[in-house]
């Protein structure tokens, strides 16, 4: 089995073009599936399971108490390995045929408000040293640009153009697209590169931004980066860099950009992806509506 999935993995990385991080949860979800069957059913192999045995597994995460969200996943990595699998033909049938992904809840993800913004922005002005300056320039780099949070740590420093006011990122599935930067986001830039030189030590050299001990930055440290600033100005539940790109989105939309210029500023790879941002701004465009059409006054 373990040559199969060294195959896998190779399909993932190359053919695919996936991510360390995604690679790494597909081949972790097959895995406990593998365990899973071999406790259940004393069976090793799992490219002989039938669509039951996969239920059973379904069940037995819904017990422990795993979101229909997250089961939803580990299915998707099963689909993944299976289409793979078939592509290889190694079995005629995909065990996953006819599985229909389990309900989930439609979770409203409300966006920071401008006046949020500001304020961590107010308070984060006049950086010193070099984490403060790191930190601000993250927080402003997630609102000018609506970059993901994995685009953010793997941005190199080769794909930083100070001069032409732009980045270049690595998105999902290996796109690349560039970015423009607002002036202010240059200056901070180069102040930044200022603090990154005088560094004691760089051992994640290529990376562009990195710890102070000189280690390229992790996505649990990306997110406690932005909870920790805004947890001190908003109440929402969510306070991470997915509302901080759903915000970017929000407020261009709530300022006349159009769809299709926030679908490539996004990396979106369809309308589709890039509508589910436009709620909030629908709901500033009536709120302007009611307060401005004369057969709405009071």
């Amino acid at each position: 089995m373990g040559t199969t999935k060294d195959a896998f993995r190779d399909y993932l990385q190359l053919e695919k073009k996936y991510s360390p991080h995604t690679v790494n949860a597909y081949l972790n979800d097959i895995h406990f599936f593998e365990s899973f069957n071999k406790n259940q059913f004393d069976q090793e192999n799992i490219d002989q399971v039938n669509y039951s045995q996969i239920r059973s597994w379904i069940v037995s995460l819904v017990d422990d108490g795993v979101s229909n969200v997250s089961v939803n996943r580990k299915m998707q990595s099963l689909k993944a390995f299976y289409k793979f699998l078939l592509k290889i033909k190694q079995i005629q049938v995909s065990p996953l045929l006819k599985h229909k992904a389990l309900k989930t809840p439609k979770t409203l993800q409300i966006p920071f408000s401008q006046k949020e913004i500001e304020t961590v922005l107010n308070q984060m002005q006049n950086p010193s040293g070099f984490e403060e300056i790191r930190d601000k320039l993250i927080v402003d780099l997630f609102y000018t640009t609506g970059i993901r949070r994995t685009e953010l740590i793997y941005l190199k420093c080769a794909n930083v153009d100070v001069s032409n006011n732009t980045i270049k990122v690595l998105g999902k599935r290996n796109k690349e697209r560039i970015l423009p930067l607002l002036p202010i986001i240059s200056q901070q830039l180069i102040l930044y590169l200022d603090e990154r030189a005088g560094l004691e030590e760089v051992i994640d050299s290529e990376f562009f931004f990195l710890t102070k001990k000189g280690l390229k930055l992790n996505e649990s440290f990306v997110y406690r980066l932005i909870n920790t600033y805004f947890s001190k100005v908003s109440e929402k539940v969510k306070r991470s860099p997915h509302i901080l790109r759903h915000t970017f989105a929000t407020h261009l939309l709530n300022n006349g950009a159009d769809l299709n210029s926030v679908k490539e500023l996004l990396g979106h790879s369809s309308l589709a992806s890039t509508q589910v941002y436009t709620h909030s701004s629908l709901s500033e465009l009536k709120r302007v509506y009611e307060d401005a059409h004369p057969r709405n006054k009071k």
